[in-house]
């Protein structure tokens, strides 16, 4: 049972990173992203106060930062973590789409040789891996942060890790999906020699298609795959 460590009264008033609040609020963001809150689930202040060992107020405050940001929603005096629709997802996936594509370009042409090194390390883990649709999403996800990495730009990074904070309320993976694996091997491949070849177009064209193909497995997971 996940808890906050206890600190001082001055500590737990603070607005700063230490503050219970701030605590608070990353074990949530975490719980979101690894699917321990799944979309649709209830949360109750009381409950989740008692579970960390805080009072309702931290818990009110990490909620009101998660509602900022469009991970949870305040409903019938309660809290629910979201549920995307058909239209968010649409929506969230063309932003990640251009966001992709502007880390590649990046990469094409800022990428170091450890970098490189890096991203056909990730690229050839992903190629070897098990056909486990959870081992694929993990694998993917290293290859994604490589390139994140390889385009050396902190802004686009902070807007990456936000965009997929959203994506985690897609609690199930796409790689589920019959092929998808396979097609996002080839993509990675092709991702990774335009930015070797230094080709900034070539780059983001590739990374836009890979999320479009990401999109349209989405969709029919959750659409067309029930």
């Amino acid at each position: 049972m996940a808890k906050i460590d206890q600190a001082s009264e001055a500590r737990e008033r603070g607005r700063g990173e230490a503050s219970r609040g701030s605590q608070v609020y990353r074990v949530l963001l975490d719980w979101i992203r690894t699917g321990t809150l799944e979309p649709g689930t209830r949360i109750r202040e009381d409950e989740l106060a008692g579970r960390l060992s805080v009072s309702r107020t931290p818990v009110r405050e990490a909620l009101a930062r998660l509602q900022a940001r469009g991970l949870v929603e305040s409903e019938r005096g309660g809290w629910t973590v979201v549920t995307l629709s058909r239209s968010q997802v649409m929506e969230l996936y063309a932003m990640r789409a251009v966001l992709e594509g502007a880390a590649a370009r990046f990469a094409a042409e800022n990428a170091s040789s450890s970098d490189l090194a890096g991203l056909r390390h990730v690229a050839q883990m992903f190629a070897e891996s098990a056909a486990d649709p959870a081992e694929s999403a993990r694998i993917n996800m290293l290859f994604h942060g490589a390139l994140y990495e390889a385009a050396h730009n902190a802004y686009l990074a902070k807007m990456l890790e936000d965009l997929n904070d959203s994506l985690a309320l897609l609690s199930s993976t796409t790689f589920s999906v019959a092929g998808r694996r396979e097609s996002a091997q080839s993509e990675h491949a092709l991702i990774l020699a335009a930015i070797e070849a230094r080709s900034p177009d070539a780059a983001e064209q590739a990374a836009r298609s890979h999320i479009q193909k990401a999109l349209e497995a989405r969709l029919h997971l959750l659409f067309d795959g029930r």
